[in-house]
């Protein structure tokens, strides 16, 4: 054994290092995935017996009118988040400069993203509070009649997405700022002194420096579209009659909420989430590595 070990030292030591890592990651990530979807083929309260009934929980997802409306929520979450990473691009390259009182900006702009979603979730519900909060004030100022946002069925996701974007943007900055103390200031300079300034500097030499910060904003900010449950939960639970619910709220509204303890449903509901992100991350992942490739 002190031979081999000897022998194969530098092949087997990173993997004695990663070994505690993988090992949680096994039993805390991996396993759950594979019992998620066992579960998803029974019908079954978390208590009791369970009863396999096959793929009718995922046939009764494709005509449940609430899992629909949840399924198009997300596709406007991901729509909508993604302006995070253009937002916090040009954020970023006006914080990485040298002007007077930046590191007052940077604060500024850093502080969404230290704060705890649930205080974010709770501040943007006072700002659109009926009577009292300052965007309803404003609006009925201008308009003579306020707007609940929270409370209308077609502004309500909108409102949710606005306050999710605010720490959004200040953690896309932050991958930003980053990215550009990396920028090597040779390949800036000769671009100027070929004449590239503005927007043509920007896209030729800047952004394509930038891809490994893109692809990490891109990433985190698709899943963080895909998971938002913190936010719906405390601003409007799902509501006003459900027209605000995402996947993974309904997931939690189904399988552990006084209306539901059907954690094969929530499961199926899990799943099909899991297979939404799968294809975003794997298609980010294969356009990196041909991109890496084509170098």
């Amino acid at each position: 054994m002190s031979t081999y070990w000897k022998a194969n030292q530098r092949r087997l030591a990173p993997w004695l290092f990663l070994a505690p890592g993988l090992l949680m990651f096994a039993i805390y990530v991996i396993i759950p995935i594979f019992q998620s979807m066992w579960i998803s083929f029974y019908d079954w309260d978390g208590l009791g017996e369970k009863v396999w009934i096959g793929t009718a929980n995922y046939a009764e997802l494709t005509t449940d009118p609430n899992m629909v409306t949840s399924f198009k929520n997300n596709i406007i979450w991901l729509v909508l988040y993604l302006l995070a990473v253009p937002a916090g691009l040009f954020i970023a390259i006006f914080l990485n400069q040298t002007v007077t009182g930046i590191r007052i900006y940077k604060s500024l702009f850093f502080f969404p993203f230290v704060i705890s979603q649930v205080v974010v979730g709770l501040i943007f519900s006072w700002f659109y509070a009926p009577n009292f909060g300052l965007l309803y004030l404003v609006i009925e100022r201008l308009t003579g009649t306020g707007v609940a946002v929270l409370a209308d069925p077609d502004l309500a996701t909108y409102g949710i997405i606005a306050a999710g974007l605010w720490p959004q943007i200040a953690y896309v900055m932050i991958l930003y700022l980053t990215g550009l103390n990396n920028v090597a200031p040779d390949q800036v300079e000769a671009a100027r002194l070929d004449g590239a300034k503005g927007w043509r500097m920007l896209w030729y030499v800047i952004l394509p420096q930038l891809r490994p910060a893109t692809f990490i904003a891109v990433v985190v900010t698709v899943i963080g579209a895909l998971r938002s449950f913190d936010l719906v939960s405390i601003m409007t639970e799902g509501g006003p009659f459900g027209s605000s619910n995402v996947l993974s709220y309904y997931m939690y509204e189904k399988a552990l909420s006084e209306y539901g303890y059907r954690m094969g449903y929530g499961a199926a509901i899990a799943v099909v989430l899991f297979a939404i992100m799968m294809v975003f991350i794997s298609g980010f992942i294969w356009k990196m590595r041909r991109d890496e490739t084509e170098r």
